[in-house]
């Protein structure tokens, strides 16, 4: 018996045992990861300590899950975002200078290719909806302007659907669009309102949530990717303060900064300009962009 196999397998020493097997791995990487995962699960069978027909329970429980996965579906990602693992490793993987703003996660729904639309365009494509017009300012960390940044931006409508989930419904492309910042780094369009929306429950992580008495719902929001030369591209929402889902985001993608401030307009003359029809809906909000190479690490 070599010194790394650490002798026969016994409850006590069953971490050591097994991680010692992993000694002549060809990837150092995935040696460590490993070392990890499995003393974290050892951990967690000897605290939870379930019966055979419990475990067999959660190895059939990602069975479905693997079974509901295809090309326009991945449960184990939807696992990943309602156990929080996918804010956790965005978040790992986005620590930004003091002053940036913050990401969160991208979400299903993009869609590459959105046309680029001249400043202030509309994004409603079918005019439903309450409208709303959304503005403010591109910077960096020291507050100067971003010129030519860009802002790729989705949303759901006002039932709370994306149109590639309302093919044939909603217009291709309806709330979606692409705007570059002037020389000042203002920008500025139209949309709706958007609506929360659930995430899909029909299968095994929807059961997941509701053993747990948790629902599926993401609050409303909208979706930004912004880039420019020189700067970290940025992924994120903002988000409706005001949403009742807005404390419990199935996924938790919501972060304190991310909350805009929405506010119902009353003012006949501007919403002529806008092209408004009557009371609409504002959010001003100013995204900062941290400079490319600057990715914070934590002690």
């Amino acid at each position: 018996m070599q010194a790394h196999e650490r002798g026969f397998f016994t409850e006590e020493d069953s971490i050591e045992v097994v991680t010692g097997r992993n000694i002549d791995a060809k990837n150092e990487r995935v040696r460590t990861a490993m070392d990890v995962i499995i003393r974290k699960l050892h951990e967690a069978v000897k605290e939870i300590e379930p019966t055979r027909e419990e475990w067999f329970e959660a190895i059939q429980f990602l069975t479905r899950v693997g079974h509901m996965c295809d090309e326009w579906r991945q449960e184990f990602i939807l696992l990943s975002d309602v156990l929080g693992v996918s804010m956790l490793v965005d978040a790992i993987n986005n620590r930004k200078p003091s002053g940036a703003s913050e990401s969160t996660v991208l979400g299903p729904f993009h869609v590459a290719g959105a046309p680029e639309l001249p400043m202030g365009a509309n994004i409603c494509l079918d005019q439903k909806g309450e409208d709303m017009v959304i503005h403010g300012h591109v910077r960096d960390v020291e507050g100067e302007p971003i010129a030519g940044a860009t802002l790729d931006v989705w949303q759901a409508n006002d039932e709370g659907f994306y149109d590639v989930q309302q093919k044939g419904i909603q217009p291709d492309f309806n709330l979606r669009g692409l705007f570059r910042t002037g020389p000042d780094g203002h920008y500025w369009f139209r949309a709706v309102k958007p609506k929360y929306y659930p995430i899909p429950h029909d299968g095994p992580v929807g059961q997941l949530l509701g053993e747990l008495g948790r629902h599926p719902n993401r609050p409303a929001h909208l979706h930004f990717i912004l880039k420019a030369d020189g700067y970290q591209p940025l992924i994120t929402h903002i988000f409706d303060p005001d949403d009742p889902y807005i404390g419990s985001d199935a996924v938790f993608g919501v972060k304190k900064s991310l909350l805009a401030d929405l506010k119902r307009v009353n003012e006949p003359e501007r919403a002529r300009q806008l092209g408004f029809a009557g009371e609409f809906w504002e959010i001003e909000y100013n995204f900062v962009l941290a400079p490319a190479g600057n990715r914070m690490r934590l002690a």
